[in-house]
């Protein structure tokens, strides 16, 4: 795998100063720290972090984790889980709605594009050889056919109008002039069928212009408007229901007392939305384990996400109402850092269960590892092409799991980002991508494997709505 493409931050190097930092200032708060020989073997980071190594070794031995599937595994197991239900149907929807679907039947031509003679250009419809009377009346587009013309007479005419029965040329405003006795003369040559489109130019009706599977893009879009269509056969966005779990958890103000700011509510639906779900519904359950247990069983989500309460701790309720409900489990932890205590299993026939850890960059791991390829998988999207680019700095790895560093891309590199930290997010908020950093850790040069951020890649995986 190679670098997909080089970027670059787009910002003068030598910039003017103002009292705010730029951005490349405000980045390096939160860049890992560099000493002469790299980073440190141990001890605290800047900002209190202990890295990965020593902060989560201890739980590389507990039972859970000699279970846990390898993190490619884990990612390929949910693109299968997702094929092996039953087919969606098929739905109609209207052009204003299909952006980031894909297509589930050809887009074939409704029409000859286009779908009569047209001027390519400004300019006169001309017949025979010039110079050329021209009648007092123009043809401009949107309109009904003109009057056939006859040789040696011209008519203004405008770009998209309809050609004029007989007509040999169209003649640009630009190439022609018009002498005192109202004449029209070339100024250069004229080629028969010169800047007219002739019908059926880029498709007769009934051609496939695109086949089942293409990405509707705003370029489709356009393409499927020209052809004809209203609406287009596309296969239905995933449906994504959110519950968030955590009595310790507040929906405003500071925390106090024991209690935090929820942030995967807030963060969770649209980033859901922008891997191509609709979600449907957003619910606050604490660790009620009667309430989560009606949740999972009263959905009719495609893909149910909770949050927190994958773990063995006295109020992690998901693994005994997976139980309970006789859910199959598909994966049961995960080796990557954050993360590992991730789940997916099967609910019921056509639906999942992504259970995601309760810190926040674990769970942005858990929604790219299996959220990320089942919702793909369920709306048809191709998979992203891999791609690498060399790390900036060294990064410590864990023993024995994957590592998912947020990182910013800047040229031809990656670039590591502090507060990397399972309940951080500091480091992912000014990120471009997750670097994905294989056991033992990468050294300074070495090519990593990126998980692009929806909203950082170009494309149509920016879409919130």
């Amino acid at each position: 795998m190679t670098a997909r493409a080089t970027r670059t931050g787009g910002y003068a190097e030598h910039a003017e100063e103002t009292d705010d930092l730029d951005v490349e200032e405000a980045l390096a708060l939160v860049r890992e720290p560099r000493e002469d020989n790299g980073p440190a073997a141990g001890g605290p980071t800047r900002g209190g972090q202990v890295p990965a190594p020593a902060a989560e070794a201890g739980h590389a031995c507990d039972d859970r984790h000699h279970k846990a599937s390898p993190w490619p595994q884990a990612r390929e197991t949910a693109a299968r889980a997702a094929r092996a239900g039953a087919r969606r149907a098929p739905v109609a929807v209207s052009l204003g709605d299909a952006l980031g679907l894909a297509l589930a039947a050809p887009l074939d031509a409704l029409t000859d594009l286009p779908s009569f003679d047209t001027s390519a250009m400004d300019g006169w419809a001309v017949a025979g050889p010039g110079p050329w009377d021209v009648r007092e009346e123009g043809v401009l587009a949107g309109h009904g056919p003109a009057e056939p013309l006859t040789d040696g007479e011209a008519v203004r005419i405008a770009t998209g109008a309809r050609i004029p029965p007989d007509t040999t040329a169209v003649l640009r405003s630009e190439h022609g002039r018009t002498d005192g006795k109202g004449r029209l003369h070339p100024t250069r040559d004229t080629v028969h069928g010169q800047d007219i489109r002739p019908r059926g130019q880029e498709c007769r009706s009934g051609d496939q212009l695109l086949p089942v599977g293409t990405l509707v893009t705003p370029a489709v879009l356009g393409l499927a408007a020209a052809a004809g269509y209203d609406t287009v056969t596309a296969v239905p966005r995933p449906r994504a229901e959110v519950l968030v779990l955590g009595d310790e958890l507040l929906t405003e103000g500071l925390p106090h007392d024991g209690l935090i700011r929820d942030a995967l509510g807030p963060m969770l639906p649209p980033w859901l939305r922008a891997l191509g779900a609709e979600v449907t519904r957003v619910r606050r359950l604490g660790d009620d384990a009667k309430a989560l247990h009606k949740a999972v069983t009263s959905s009719d989500a495609d893909l149910i996400v909770t949050t927190g309460g994958t773990a063995s701790g006295p109020v992690d309720h998901v693994h005994p109402i997976l139980r309970r409900i006789g859910a199959e489990l598909l994966v049961d932890g995960v080796k990557v850092r954050p993360g590992h205590p991730m789940l997916l299993a099967r609910t019921k026939e056509g639906q999942h269960l992504v259970g995601l850890p309760g810190n926040p960059l674990a769970a942005v791991s858990g929604l790219l590892t299996l959220a990320e390829p089942l919702l793909r998988t369920l709306a048809a999207r191709p998979a992203p092409e891999p791609y690498t680019l060399p790390l900036k700095d060294a990064v410590h790895g864990h023993p024995h799991d994957t590592r998912l560093i947020p990182v910013v891309l800047r040229g031809d590199h990656a670039v590591p980002l502090h507060y990397n930290g399972p309940a951080m997010l500091r480091g992912i908020a000014a990120a471009d991508a997750l670097a994905v950093v294989p056991p033992g850790g990468a050294r300074q040069g070495q090519e990593a494997e990126l998980l692009d951020l929806p909203w950082a890649a170009a494309g149509i995986g920016v879409c919130f709505t």
